[in-house]
């Protein structure tokens, strides 16, 4: 949030960066909280390749987001 705040405040809600920045908060933020409340909940030691995956997987959300918004707003 405090890098989302930055973007904001340096560039402007609707800049490129702003927007960009708004989507990637939104599609990204839930990784570790994800993996830290349902495995915590079943009781998953050992997140093996699920970590992996998951940050994988926000690489990818990120690059989309960008060319999403590039597509959308630019």
């Amino acid at each position: 949030l405090a890098v989302y705040e930055s973007i904001i405040s340096d560039s402007g809600p609707d800049s490129f960066a702003g927007k960009v920045a708004s989507v990637m908060l939104g599609s990204t933020e839930t990784i570790f909280y994800t993996i830290a409340l349902y495995f915590g909940t079943v009781g998953i030691r050992r997140t093996r390749a699920a970590l992996p995956a998951a940050l994988i997987s926000s690489v990818i959300g990120t690059a989309a987001a960008i060319v999403l918004a590039q597509g959308l707003f630019a």
